[in-house]
């Protein structure tokens, strides 16, 4: 791979580029283009993700000043501040979901044998949503209170390898539990979700194609007891129960039997109720599966904090959504990358050295992130100490 090439065109060699010449011809990118094409675009875009930049007169800027290299990096046409804009504004934000789609294919395929904190060979999902907020003067178009913009990323990570397997963006307005509508449930898979997402109806349709949840129960809940498995109270458990629901609108919803489980957490005190439609697994894991729904929370912090998705290079809709679209390109592409070369870092740390080395010609491998003695040192060891007597 390497034959002197830049580290940005080595990482752009991991993208299945046919597969991205399909879905721009799918939606007609770069009809009537003269310059700056939908991949000249999209690198630039990454290349801005990869380093931090925060504007796109940053981005212009950066890669002018590196001009007589932007052709080793694959990028044909000169960046101007302009010409991507116009970019950002038309070209439709669905081509560069359904390629990142096609990157966490790849991704989920390449950590599918990722430890699990729990010894599971069930797919676990995460399920939450975090708010960006916005200006509504300067967007509009994603309304959510009467003086303030929201836009939502709806969320359901794979907990093996922390990998987004499911994205949507939506205004503020949108309440969680209607994301479960546009999600094609997996026969076999968990579910992970709190209590925002508590929908009887919604649930059932989960139950039904044999995959299972688990969730945050309500203290109003209506149930009748069918029966109580013993649990050791010393582990925090309070109860193990088969439950069926007794409201008029949620045993219609539902009427088949639900677990519920009570569980007093050692650390805050609280007691907790979860409800599943899993019975085969120790109450314990259940309660482990829930406590690792804290990864989605982790991953967005991660992202808010590393990529730049809560300042955007556009103001429209369009805009918008094609920059969160190739973050959590860069986000996969780094993780790919991680995987395939085997590199013994986080991903906060391979951000941090692409960030400092894009423009390096090294090879990407495990050798490029040992540090090596410069030849300053070497030199500096053979000088004669002019102080000696």
């Amino acid at each position: 791979m390497y034959v002197g090439k830049t580290l940005f065109a080595q990482l752009m060699d991991f993208l299945p580029w046919t597969t991205f010449t399909r879905i721009v011809d799918r939606y007609g990118g770069n009809y009537r283009v003269r310059s700056l094409s939908c991949t000249d675009q999209f690198r630039a875009l990454v290349f801005a993700q990869l380093t931090y930049r925060e504007s796109l007169r940053d981005i212009e800027a950066c890669l002018t000043a590196q001009s007589a290299k932007l052709y080793h990096m694959g990028i044909r046409s000169p960046i101007k501040r302009s010409t991507l804009a116009d970019a950002s504004e038309r070209r439709d934000w669905r081509i560069y979901a359904d390629f990142a789609q096609r990157l966490i294919a790849q991704a989920r395929e390449l950590y599918a044998e990722e430890d699990f904190s729990l010894a599971l060979s069930d797919t676990v999902y995460a399920l939450d949503s975090t708010t960006i907020d916005l200006c509504l003067s300067v967007f509009p178009w994603a309304p959510f209170r009467s003086t303030k913009a929201a836009i939502k990323l709806h969320t359901l990570l794979d907990l093996r390898g922390n990998i987004p397997s499911f994205i949507h963006i939506s205004d503020g307005k949108m309440h969680d539990v209607r994301v479960l509508d546009l999600m094609i449930p997996e026969p076999g898979a968990i579910y992970v979700m709190d209590r925002a997402y508590l929908d009887f109806e919604r649930l059932s349709l989960i139950d039904q194609a044999g995959a299972f949840f688990v969730t945050r129960g309500k203290s109003n809940l209506r149930i009748r007891r069918r029966y109580s498995h013993k649990v050791d109270r010393s582990t925090g458990l309070i109860c193990d129960q088969t439950v069926i629901l007794t409201g008029f609108y949620s045993n219609k919803a539902y009427s088949r039997p639900l677990r519920r489980i009570r569980y007093k957490d050692p650390e805050t005190e609280k007691t907790l109720i979860f409800l599943t439609n899993h019975f085969a697994l120790p109450a314990l894991t259940i309660t482990e599966l829930y406590r690792s729904r804290w990864q989605v929370e982790l991953f967005f912090k991660w992202i808010k904090q590393h990529l730049r998705i809560k300042k955007f290079y556009g103001t429209s809709e369009n805009a918008v959504k094609t920059q969160i679209w190739t973050a959590v390109s860069a986000y996969v592409l780094v993780a790919i990358v991680k995987k395939r070369l085997n590199l013994d870092v986080s991903l906060y740390t391979l951000l941090q050295i692409f960030s400092l080395t894009l423009f390096e010609k090294v090879p990407l491998n495990q050798d490029f992130l040992e540090p090596t003695d410069s030849p300053e040192d070497g030199m500096f060891h053979n000088q004669l100490n002019l102080f000696d007597s």
